[in-house]
């Protein structure tokens, strides 16, 4: 009699789970189950709808640098399933794939769907059975099975797999029924919101390397910044968002952010502005910007905010008046005030505490044949692929587990 497996999520944990389980042992039963009437959601959305499969990161260490939350615990998985094997993956179905030039990995279609096609395909032809509109009201652990209750049927299952995703009444249930612990869920992944002159009238201008800092703390993200309507973004903030994240949930998202522009110390920048100074003496400070990286309306704003007038020359700057630019440059302070989801890609950072999963199989160690995989689990990383690959590093480890204890 072949063992019937529940998969709780179709998302992409749960159909990678389903698909590596069936197609290594055709003998089980193998059921998702969704609480929606669609699958596959965040993968349409994903990278604006082009879905952003994987990170070109080929090192499993340096992989786990971009999680904050989950680093330690999955550089052992990465080293089972990685970012090559989920290209290989992909490729082996007929997906080509392309590395663009900050690593993020997409189908050459430009298509989230060509990936969603993939996996109902891939499931379809191992026989996985998909069942929507099934939201999960109880889950209760019998002898050797587990009885999933749902609002219009019930299910047994020999083997759990809960691949919910981040949903609190989730993790409840999971707290109350399964007795997991589950790590409070904060916001991840967000942008800060900024109500200051110096960027309040120019949103889409961009650097391409600031630093950006949360003042006293350990806190710090470099790389491309965009100023937007609300305040800043870009990989930098959304970086330093994800890292510093349950620190900002704790100060009530009312914090003080540095951004140094140029992403260099305040003696170099003040020495090249003396040397400015002398070479350009005759021009006005106002007029353009002495150095590539500052666009030219952010360069006016600091400018004027150095208290410098519009028509001042660079021969009448004034020593404070070159350490107040200096200031701007590299130590510019903004006090925040709030937060801003990130386009649709909202993150939580929070889950199933992962002291209690076995990362070997990413098996319960409360409960035998009881699976998590995906952003159940207190996993969440920065934006470029990297939430995706936990999905898929989780997924297929859990199916390989599953179908191989079968046999």
């Amino acid at each position: 009699m072949s063992k019937r497996v529940v998969i709780i999520g179709g998302g992409a944990a749960g159909f990678f789970t389903a698909i590596t389980a069936a197609e290594l042992n055709p003998e089980l039963e193998i059921i998702i189950i969704e609480k929606s009437k669609n699958v596959l959601q965040k993968v349409k959305i994903s990278g604006g709808g082009r879905c952003n499969v994987t990170h070109a990161c080929f090192d499993p260490k340096e992989l786990c640098e971009f999680y904050p939350r989950g680093k330690k615990e999955l550089l052992g998985p990465f080293h089972q399933f990685m970012t090559g094997d989920t290209m290989e993956w992909f490729e082996n179905r007929g997906i080509d794939l392309k590395i663009e030039s900050d690593n993020r990995v997409f189908p050459v279609s430009n298509s989230s769907q060509t990936i969603i096609d993939c996996f109902m395909e891939a499931s379809e032809n191992a026989g996985v059975k998909l069942h929507l509109n099934q939201h999960v009201t109880s889950i209760s652990k019998l002898k050797d099975q587990y009885k999933i209750t749902t609002k219009t049927d019930e299910y047994t299952a020999d083997i759990l797999v809960v691949a919910a995703g981040s949903s609190p009444k989730f993790w409840s249930l999971l707290s109350v029924q399964l007795n997991h612990s589950i790590i409070p869920p904060v916001p991840s992944l967000f942008t800060f919101k900024i109500n200051d002159n110096r960027i309040r009238e120019i949103p889409g201008v961009s650097v391409a390397n600031a630093s950006v800092s949360i003042v006293n703390s350990a806190f710090e993200s470099s790389g491309p910044l965009l100023i937007t309507h609300w305040g800043i973004s870009g990989p930098a903030v959304l970086k330093l968002s994800a890292f510093a994240a349950r620190h900002l949930a704790e100060k009530d998202y009312q914090y003080n952010v540095l951004v140094n522009w140029l992403s260099q110390t305040p003696y170099i920048i003040l020495e090249q502005l003396k040397r400015i100074k002398t070479k350009v003496s005759k021009k006005q400070v106002f007029l353009k910007s002495p150095f590539p990286e500052i666009p030219k309306r952010l360069w006016e704003n600091l400018v004027l905010a150095s208290e410098i007038e519009r028509d001042q020359r660079w021969a009448d700057l004034s020593n404070i008046q070159l350490d107040n630019l200096t200031n701007q440059l590299t130590n510019s302070i903004f006090n925040a005030n709030g937060k801003t989801t990130f386009k649709e890609e909202f993150v939580t950072a929070g889950g199933v505490d992962l002291k209690e999963i076995n990362f070997k199989r990413f098996e319960s160690k409360k409960h035998k044949n009881l699976f998590f995989a995906g952003e159940v689990l207190d996993i969440d990383a920065v934006t470029g692929g990297f939430n995706f690959q936990n999905a898929w590093t989780g997924g297929y480890i859990v199916g390989k587990t599953i179908a191989e204890n079968a046999l």
